[in-house]
């Protein structure tokens, strides 16, 4: 591993940064209106299962090959098979999908900060409670030439400025701030959304499976949703697992990961779905629920409408910030370690072209929109690469590699940290990871390619 690449300074600092980059807009954003879609409790209950069985495995096979390299992606499939030149690709696939990501993600976290600023200064609450102007105000502000853009370069220089702090002292301390602060906001939304009349139905809505709803387009939903929340399939987990310390159980630490990170999802679930409900608004609201939907629930709750607005929205903001700190890390130190250079070369690089790439993308909402792939803008191209192409890809690939080409021994060793702990789930792990991961996986990769 490169000098410049350091470690976590405990097993906390890792879970917590861990959990920072899993936990981000799909917990909080995507979760609620895919739940809310396809039914509920019965996609709840079917997320849990994916989740635990396949999202889980995942990442403890990206922390695996990460802790046993230590090396970011292209040079950890190189190192552990060197006699597999070819399997460097996955590890360059991983890379080049954190940089499409992190640049989309720009976008959407350029819009919540936006939404920051206009609930605490009073303009979504002059909205009043109905549909149409609140809709119209969000397709005015995503397609606006210049607003956008100049938040999403306000959250970039955040993301920057923790990873220009290095591994320990950016990364890790922050997360061990934000992560408790996100957790007390999204616990204050929670006993505010629980106590409005008739929140029992958004409660009953989530926990109260509907199995007739479940469609099996449902069922692909929860098992892309289980990748996606848990940020694997993008070579994330892979730099952090080489930043794990070596006497760490790489099993516990992915549990206790995928527990916080769905439960903050279900929290999630609860701050919304009792609101929606109690106001009168569609759960299925679809990708608007958030900024279409929410503003007027918030507007319906009279004068503390302001404050839960710009709680809810300065929450969402903060877990996008947990996320595109673990994204723009992956991309910084891979090119520390390739190109021998220092952290702040790195991260300014893609710093720059991330957030060009995201404005690009931001400006095919609005007056870059005539500019079109296969028909669809910029911006929805780039969307449809992410969600369907690019980390289920890298995910197959990774598990397959795990799987059937990095030597056994090695799994195993890592496993069980040099045959310290007694490993007794490692025959389920193998097994998953052999066979049912990467099945489940080329079945959301056709899927969404048919669809």
């Amino acid at each position: 591993m490169s000098t410049q690449q350091k470690s976590f300074s405990s097993n906390l600092g890792a879970i917590m940064a861990a959990v920072g980059s899993a936990v981000g807009l799909g917990n909080i954003w995507r979760f609620p209106y895919t739940c809310g879609k396809y039914g509920g409790g019965a996609f709840l209950i079917v997320y849990l299962g994916f989740v635990f069985f396949l999202g889980a495995v995942l990442m403890m096979s990206e922390f695996i090959i990460g802790r046993r390299a230590q090396h970011t992606p292209v040079k950890a499939f190189q190192a552990l098979r060197p006699d597999r030149k070819g399997w460097g690709l996955i590890g360059l696939l991983g890379i080049v999908t954190s940089f499409f990501i992190l640049s989309q993600y720009l976008v959407l976290s350029g819009w919540t900060t936006g939404y920051v600023w206009e609930a605490i200064t009073g303009s979504l609450a002059s909205l009043g409670t109905s549909a149409a102007p609140i809709s119209d105000y969000f397709t005015q502000f995503s397609t606006d030439s210049w607003k956008p853009a100049l938040f999403l370069a306000i959250f970039s220089v955040l993301v920057l400025l923790v990873i220009l702090g290095g591994v320990q002292k950016g990364i890790e301390n922050v997360s061990k701030v934000l992560m408790p602060v996100l957790v007390v906001l999204i616990l204050v939304l929670c006993v505010r959304s629980l106590t409005l009349p008739g929140a029992y139905k958004g409660v009953e809505y989530l926990f109260s499976p509907d199995f007739s709803k479940l469609t099996g387009e449902g069922i692909l939903a929860a098992l892309g949703q289980s990748l996606f929340s848990l940020s694997v399939g993008m070579g994330v987990m892979i730099v952090y697992g080489s930043y794990i310390p070596v006497n760490d159980n790489i099993f516990k630490t992915a549990m206790w990961i995928t527990v916080c990170d769905t439960l903050i999802a279900v929290l999630a679930g609860l701050a919304i779905f009792p609101a929606v409900f109690s106001c009168g608004f569609d759960p299925a609201g679809g990708p608007g629920l958030v900024f279409c939907v929410l503003p007027n629930v918030f507007n319906s709750m009279g004068s503390a409408g302001i404050v839960f607005s710009t709680i809810f929205f300065l929450l969402l903001m903060v877990a996008a910030l947990t996320s595109a700190i673990s994204l723009l890390e992956a991309l910084t130190a891979t090119i520390s370690e390739h190109l021998g250079t220092c952290r702040v070369v790195g991260a300014v690089l893609f710093f720059i072209l991330s957030t060009l790439f995201g404005v690009i993308f931001s400006l095919s909402m609005g007056p870059l929109s005539h500019v079109k792939l296969a028909g669809l803008t910029l911006f929805d191209s780039v969307d449809r690469l992410n969600s369907i192409y690019l980390p289920p890809l890298c995910a197959l690939g990774t598990v397959v590699f795990l799987g059937w080409v990095m030597p056994e021994h090695d799994v195993h060793d890592e496993f069980t940290n040099h045959g310290v702990l007694s490993g007794r789930f490692y025959g389920m792990f193998r097994f998953l990871a052999r066979y049912v991961v990467p099945v489940a996986l080329l079945v959301v990769f056709v899927s969404g390619i048919l669809m």
